[in-house]
């Protein structure tokens, strides 16, 4: 499914922010991407779609290099790519209809999008997910009415309406509180699940992560330094993912809670 090859990525000022990142997905999973602000974990989900430009390497998403994509082709390929924002990413003044609705802006006409004019099964598919992300009812409600978790919730119903290969997500529970932030992580794995999509997570919060992920890759100054279950995510792992430092307490408190 998603093939990443050498991708490196220096910035104008000569920082090197990935350097080198070797990662196959080819099965449905949530793979969490786990480091140090500054690892590169940003990095590297939005160069997936070029929304940050990789300076070398290739991204084979389904057999096609998303790198060596023209600005034509590129828009095509990112209709394939769902993306779910820290942000949400939202057009405030809109219905929750509306902006899920959007995820299929690329597959009709101008004059159709300009007017939010879509096709009946277009309807009928924001309806089913508006039911299955847990906002039935909420389609007429203006996007700034609504909690940070219930935009959430919106931004993955607009991601799925594009029918997306892969699913990405940046940071998507940094806004949220503890509760709200595993009941997002359940549905993006119920989700992924259902729908044989995987999903790449940006996630700061380790105990999140081991407890929803199925894969966890761990990015260290812009290198890949861990790529295993979640089970083996070890207090040695996390020295080489964030440094030294004393990790026995987060693992005791995760085994109480448990």
């Amino acid at each position: 499914m998603l093939d990443v090859q050498c991708l490196s990525k220096v910035y104008k000022t000569g920082k090197r922010a990935l350097n080198g990142i070797d990662m196959i997905i080819d099965r449905p999973q949530v793979v969490a991407i786990i480091g140090s602000s500054g690892a590169g974990k940003s990095t590297f989900i939005r160069c997936i779609n070029r929304l940050v430009e990789p300076t070398s390497g290739r991204i084979l998403l389904n057999g096609k290099d998303i790198v060596a994509l023209d600005r034509k082709d590129l828009r095509s390929a990112r209709r394939r790519i769902g993306m779910i924002f820290q942000e949400y990413n939202l057009v405030e003044r809109l219905t929750v209809m509306q902006n899920v609705l959007s995820g299929r802006l690329g597959y009709v006409s101008l004059f159709a999008s300009l007017r939010y004019r879509f096709p009946a099964e277009d309807i009928r598919a924001a309806f089913e997910l508006l039911d299955r992300v847990g906002l039935a009812g909420y389609q007429d409600r203006r996007a700034d009415a609504l909690s940070g978790g219930q935009r959430q919730r919106v931004g993955i119903a607009r991601a799925l309406m594009q029918r997306p290969d892969l699913l990405l997500l940046d940071e998507p529970t940094a806004s949220l509180d503890p509760k709200t932030s595993r009941q997002i992580m359940r549905l993006v794995g119920e989700l992924v699940a259902e729908r044989k999509t995987p999903a790449i997570i940006n996630i700061h919060d380790v105990a999140l992560a081991k407890s929803h992920a199925d894969r966890i890759v761990g990015l260290s100054e812009g290198a890949l330094v861990f790529d295993d279950t979640p089970d083996q995510l070890t207090d040695a792992a996390l020295a080489r993912i964030y440094g030294d430092e004393d990790w026995t307490l987060t693992s005791n408190n995760e085994a109480a809670g448990a």
